[in-house]
C-alpha cells in the first residue's frame, strides 16, 4: 500500500524543516544552502537572504548549477511548500541532501 501511494504521489518521501528550525540552523556554523523555487517576481517581493533562485519549471535544466553544493544540505522553499516538495523529490533522486521548508514563505 505504501509503495502504491509513493508511486502515485511522487515516490521519494520528502523531509521537512520548520521555519524555527531553519532560523536556528542559519545561526549555526553548518548553514544550509537555500534554494527558492518560486518565480522571480515572488523572489523580488520577499525572500530569505542568500537564497539561490531557480524556478521549479527550470530546475531540471539548471540542476548542474547546484552540483557545487552536492556535499552540502539544501533547504528548498516556495510560497507554501508544494512546489518545493516537488523540487526536493527531484533533487533527492539526483543524490542531493534536501529538506523542504514546511509551509514555505507563508510560515517564514
Amino acid at each position: 500500500m505504501i509503495n502504491l501511494l509513493s508511486s502515485i504521489f511522487g515516490g521519494t518521501s520528502v523531509c521537512s524543516i520548520s521555519a524555527s528550525e531553519l532560523r536556528a540552523l542559519l545561526n549555526s556554523p553548518h548553514k544550509p544552502i537555500l534554494l527558492d523555487v518560486r518565480q522571480p517576481e515572488e523572489h523580488r517581493q520577499k525572500h530569505i537572504p542568500n537564497s539561490v533562485l531557480i524556478p521549479l519549471g527550470e530546475l531540471s535544466s539548471r540542476m548542474k548549477e547546484l552540483e557545487k553544493y552536492k556535499d552540502k544540505d539544501i533547504v528548498v522553499y516556495c510560497a507554501s511548500g508544494a512546489r518545493s516538495a516537488s523540487a526536493c523529490r527531484m533533487l533527492a533522486q539526483a543524490g542531493y541532501s534536501v529538506k523542504n521548508l514546511a509551509g514555505g514563505m507563508m510560515m517564514w
